[in-house]
Formats: structure tokens, C-alpha cells, sequence
């Protein structure tokens, strides 16, 4: 039975409609992801759902005693009131009486009265259950009640917005971005509670392992369409680009029959003795039809210029200690960077990683060891909180300010033109940096750190709120950049993806590094758990370059000795050969059989030319890809 739906919505800002006549429903207990490109309306697609925001047009239908709650993508930061208040107000009817009860009772003096009536209020509401399970749901969610909510970090403040909504009990939960600026412990042990939540959910995330854990369902919105996909991430993305190619076939169908239709009605005074009204009618409707007709948004052009090489040592760690007050984030890390090296770093929300990218910059000293920076090293830096970006000047001013061209990789390009390459009109160019989407200002500020040469790129949560077309843009960039890059992330698809080693914080101050991305280092510290509790005592590690230890030791392996794993990126690498290989050899057999036939005789001087530079590049090809073959396969099989 549906819970809500929207039937024929249509809802307006501008001249493209945010919706055009789209329809949703939700079913019992489903967990649905909404994905879609920035700006498409996703966030607005949860408000109208919750009834926040109403419709042009369009009805949206409620199962009557239906409870919603929705968890807003940025929670506030800077109250001043303790975690149980933020969470209890979620509550409807006596939350606000509970948030205040306990506010009141950690300084009970002068306001006896006061309590006694908010008592008399919470017992006529029958909120004293409701008070219950507040406390239990911050118990479940390890938060502390009395905790500040000024002074909790973007990952915590999420988890007490998390905790308010689920304190309405509610029957459909709107989640907006719930796994943004949380860490990896957190969003698997999100993933856990949504699979168990006796509800529906509807959640609003880019996070592709996310989704894939979690969603019965996807949607896309889409140039104000809904479409539903049943299944997860990954059955989405097939069907997507078939209903894709269907459009597209579509189109080309319509444009070939209006540019008959257009050619008929020009044909001028003998058309015009034989042609009916009727037709002219429709040809008038085919216009209009192909006017209104919605463009795809392209997808951005990403490029960085690596520069000249840096010198081979990036960096050169030694028995690295990092200290915050009382708090030991890094004990005694040792490990080199070397030119070329793409290093994740992974770890918990407060374990240190952030600090350990200010000493790696030198914003930040380390309390003992010593960190020595290599040769000719261009530095371009992300930065999570976008410190880097004036909020109240423009977005063109931020890239380049009074200036009206930019140069790239030495050529000079219009500061329009280049924005336009990050997905920026030229209205949304002149448009202050505060009123951008929290996936525009991540754009922006790539837009702005991509402007020069960089020979190694450091990224603080580069991921958060770019939409899922960019974020394959910035995974392809990243995996043929060939400087040094050093990633903090807690997207498990895009570390997967992109390094080739990973930095683990495992909350006490010890750092290991493992060969691979994010999934080839859970796999090892899960065998080596599973060794553990069969009681063989043997250690399954990788470790490599350097890592913290227990006693403070350091233990050093040359690279040599080390045993050669291949990387997730290798290893989809090696699955794919083969079959390119087999293409390789049919077009050179295609190409072969060309050059004996009489077809080839015929041909001009170029077009011969043309076949053979075709030929000796696949030969050429056919000869690397086997040599890569062959090099991953000794390394998969050694």
C-alpha cells in the first residue's frame, strides 16, 4: 500500500520548470535513493514530499496518520543548547516541552514552577514515552545528551540531526545527504539501521557503495521528470543509459519527421495549393514540441596540468607525532612518498587525518619526528570547509579577480569559457559564492585549484555534493594524473578507484599503510582479525614504507621484498584485456582482408594512407596489450 504519492506535480521558479508533470509514489518499508545532477531538485523533491513546500500543480496524496521526518543536508552548526534539546524538539506536540524540561532541570534553581508546569504539559501529551525513547535512540547512536551541539564536528552534528527525525517515530524517513562529512564506521553503521528501520525511507544520496548497500530502488530526477528504476546503484546505471539511447532515438525520429514537415511547408506556392490545414497545425505543434524540448546538462570538462616533474622523494616521514591538547592523533608514522603515488587516507572522523594533512602542508607542527618535503613540488590544495572561497564576492571573482581570461596549460582562455567547462553560466558566474549549492562551491573550488601547474594534489573530502556524473569526470582525471596525490575520503568507490595505497587511522594514534585501495585494506585487517580469533597467531599485513606501532617501533621493508598485489584498478585492468585483445586481432584481421581485395585498389592515396597508420596503431596496441598482459597476469599469478 502506498504511504505518499505525487501524481502530475508541476512546480516553477524560472522558465524550466523544477518539475513537469512527474509522479512518485512510496510504498511500505521501501528504501528509496534519489539521485540526479545538482540543481535538478532532489532536495526540493523531499520537501514537497514532507509538505514543506506545495506544488504548482499536481496532488500529493498522504495515508492518513502518516508521520514524516526529514533530516535537512546541513544541519545547524553553532547552538547553543545541549544534544538531548536538538534531538527532543523532533518530537511533535511535546517536544518542544521536553527540550525545555531538560534544559531547565540541569539549573533547577528559580524555576520550580516552571518545571512543574512543563511536567503537568509533557504528562497531558503522553510524552513521557516519548522522552524514553529519545534517551534510547542517543544511547543506540552513541551521542551524549549534554553534549553542546556548537561544539560537535560536521560527522556528530549529522548523527544528532539523524536522531531528531527518528524521534517522531516516524512511518516515512526523508534522509538529505545523510552520509556527507560522515566517516566510513558511520555510514556502515548507517547502512545497517535503514536495512532494519521498520519504515520507508527515501534518502537523497552520491555515496555509489551507499546506495548499492542499501536502496530497493532508485530514482532519477532528471529535467523535471521522475523516472523509477527498481533495483540498486548498479542496475540503475545499466538501465539509465538504455533509456538514454531510447531518448536519443527518439529525438533523432522527431527531428528527421519536423525537418520533412519543415521542408514541405517551404516549398512555396505549388505546396500551398495542396497542403492542409491540419498539417500546418501540426507542424506548428512539432515547433513548439522541439522548442520546449529539455537538453541533457552537458557534463564538466575536467582537466590539471601536472607541470614539470617533481623531485622522486615527495616526502620522507620519520616517527611522525602528532598531538591535539591532551589527544594523541599519530604515533611515531614513518613512510615515504614517492613521485607517482596515489595514497588514500581513511580513518574515523577526529583520528587525525586533516592534521596530518596540515603538517604534510606545514600549517601544522608536529609535536616530534620530522617531515622532509622533496624537490620542486607545486602544491594545489582542496580544502573541505572551502576556506578558500569569499563568499560574498562573485564566482568569477573568486576564480580570477578583476581578470578576464585565464591561462591553462599556457593558453589563454575566457574566464567564462572556463567556468562553463565546470558547468557555470555565464549568469551563474556573476552570482556571489554564498548563494551556490553546496556541489557548485566543490566545483568552483576544483575550477580554482585546477587553474595552475600542480605536481602534487592534495584533497580534503573532495566528494561531498558533487553529483555522480562529476564525480566519474573526477575519478577519471585523478586515475591518469601523473603527479603525487594525496586523498582524505570516506567515499569507499572513489578510494576504491583511484589510489593505489592507503593510509589506515585506527583511532589510537597508530597509522598502517596497506598496497591498494579502501576495500584491499578492510580485507587484510579482516583476515588478520579472523587469523587472530582462530588463534594461529599469524599476522596476514602488508604493510609498507612505514606505519605506527604498539611499542613505538618502526618497521621498515624495502620495496623489493615486498609482496606485489594488484590494485582494484589493476585488477578491473586485467579483466578487460582479453576482450580487447580479441577486438585488436578481428580489426587487423578486417584491416588485412581489406588490402588483398580490389575495394582497396580503388581507394585514393589518402584514404590508403589512412588504413595503414589504422593498421600499425592496432598492431602497435595489440603488442602492448599483450605485454600488459602478461605483466598482470605474472603479478595476479606469480
Amino acid at each position: 500500500m502506498s504511504l505518499i504519492t505525487l501524481d502530475n506535480i508541476y512546480l516553477s521558479y524560472s522558465a524550466a520548470p523544477i518539475f513537469d508533470m512527474a509522479s512518485l509514489s512510496v510504498e511500505e518499508r521501501e528504501r528509496v535513493a534519489v539521485v540526479g545532477r545538482n540543481g535538478a531538485g532532489k532536495s526540493t523533491l523531499l520537501r514537497i514530499l514532507d509538505g514543506s513546500i506545495k506544488t504548482d500543480d499536481g496532488r500529493r496524496i498522504v495515508r492518513q496518520g502518516l508521520r514524516i521526518s526529514r533530516l535537512e543536508q546541513d544541519p545547524p552548526a553553532h547552538l547553543c543548547l545541549p544534544v538531548y534539546c536538538y534531538a527532543a524538539s523532533g518530537v511533535p506536540g511535546v517536544g518542544t516541552a521536553l527540550a525545555e524540561y531538560y534544559e531547565l532541570l540541569r539549573n533547577p534553581e528559580n524555576h520550580q514552577s516552571r518545571i512543574s508546569e512543563l511536567g503537568e504539559i509533557i504528562e497531558a501529551g503522553h510524552g513521557w514515552p516519548c522522552d524514553t525513547e529519545v534517551r534510547r535512540i542517543l544511547s543506540l547512536m552513541k551521542l551524549d545528551p549534554d553534549a553542546e551541539m556548537a561544539s560537535l564536528s560536521g560527522g556528530w552534528l549529522r548523527k544528532v540531526a539523524l536522531a531528531r527525525a527518528l524521534a517522531a517515530s516516524p512511518d516515512l524517513l526523508l534522509l538529505d545527504e545523510p552520509t556527507n562529512h560522515v566517516d566510513i564506521p558511520a555510514i556502515l553503521w548507517l547502512q545497517e539501521f535503514i536495512r532494519d528501520f521498520h519504515g520507508a525511507v527515501v534518502f537523497i544520496s552520491h555515496d555509489r557503495s551507499f546506495i548499492n548497500a542499501v536502496a530497493t530502488r532508485v530514482i532519477d530526477v532528471d529535467r523535471g521528470r521522475i523516472s523509477s528504476f527498481p533495483g540498486n546503484f548498479d542496475s540503475y546505471i545499466e538501465a539509465k543509459k538504455e533509456a538514454l539511447r531510447l531518448e536519443e532515438l527518439r529525438n533523432q525520429d522527431f527531428d528527421r519527421r519536423l525537418s520533412i514537415e519543415e521542408a514541405w511547408i517551404r516549398k512555396g506556392i505549388k505546396a500551398r495549393l495542396t497542403r492542409s490545414d491540419s498539417r500546418v497545425r501540426r507542424l506548428k505543434e512539432m515547433r513548439r514540441e522541439h522548442q520546449e524540448r529539455r537538453k541533457r546538462l552537458g557534463n564538466a570538462h575536467l582537466r590539471i596540468d601536472s607541470g614539470e616533474l617533481s623531485g622522486k622523494i615527495v616526502f620522507e616521514i620519520t616517527g611522525l607525532g602528532l598531538r591535539i591538547g591532551d589527544r594523541e592523533l599519530v604515533r611515531d608514522f614513518s613512510a615515504y612518498v614517492v613521485r607517482g603515488d596515489r595514497i588514500g587516507i581513511v580513518g574515523a572522523n577526529g583520528t587525525g587525518k586533516t592534521t596530518l594533512i596540515n603538517a604534510l602542508l606545514g600549517t601544522f607542527k608536529p609535536e616530534r619526528g620530522n617531515i622532509k618535503t622533496g624537490s620542486r613540488l607545486e602544491v594545489a590544495f582542496f580544502d573541505q570547509y572551502r576556506e578558500q572561497l569569499d563568499p560574498e564576492k562573485s564566482v568569477m571573482d573568486n576564480l580570477a579577480p578583476g581578470k578576464t581570461e585565464v591561462e591553462i596549460a599556457g593558453k589563454k582562455q575566457h574566464v567564462y569559457s572556463y567556468l562553463q567547462d565546470f558547468l557555470f553560466s555565464a549568469e551563474r558566474a556573476r552570482t556571489p559564492v554564498k548563494a551556490l549549492s553546496g556541489g557548485e562551491k566543490n566545483r568552483l573550488l576544483l575550477a580554482r585549484i585546477f587553474l595552475r601547474p600542480c605536481n602534487l594534489l592534495i584533497l580534503d573530502e573532495p566528494t561531498n555534493d558533487l553529483d555522480i556524473e562529476t564525480l566519474d569526470l573526477l575519478e577519471e582525471l585523478l586515475e591518469n594524473y601523473g603527479a603525487t596525490l594525496i586523498v582524505v575520503s570516506h567515499d569507499r568507490y572513489f578510494l576504491d578507484r583511484v589510489v593505489t595505497e592507503t593510509w589506515y587511522f585506527d583511532g589510537t594514534g597508530g597509522v598502517e599503510s596497506f598496497i591498494g585501495g579502501y576495500s584491499d585494506a578492510m580485507a587484510v585487517l579482516e583476515a588478520r582479525v579472523a587469523s587472530k580469533n582462530t588463534g594461529d597467531g599469524r599476522e596476514n599485513s602488508v604493510t609498507i614504507r612505514g606505519s605506527s606501532s604498539q611499542n613505538g617501533s618502526v618497521r621498515e621493508e624495502k620495496p623489493k621484498s615486498r609482496p606485489r598485489r594488484l590494485s582494484f584498478k589493476e585488477g578491473r585492468e586485467l579483466e578487460a584485456l582479453p576482450l580487447r585483445i580479441e577486438e585488436l586481432e578481428t580489426e587487423i584481421s578486417e584491416l588485412e582482408t581489406l588490402f588483398g581485395s580490389s575495394d582497396y585498389a580503388a581507394l585514393t592515396p589518402d584514404d590508403m594512407k589512412k588504413y595503414q597508420e589504422k593498421y600499425a596503431s592496432c598492431q602497435s596496441e595489440l603488442e602492448k596489450s599483450y605485454a600488459r598482459w602478461e605483466e598482470l597476469e605474472s603479478i595476479a599469478n606469480p
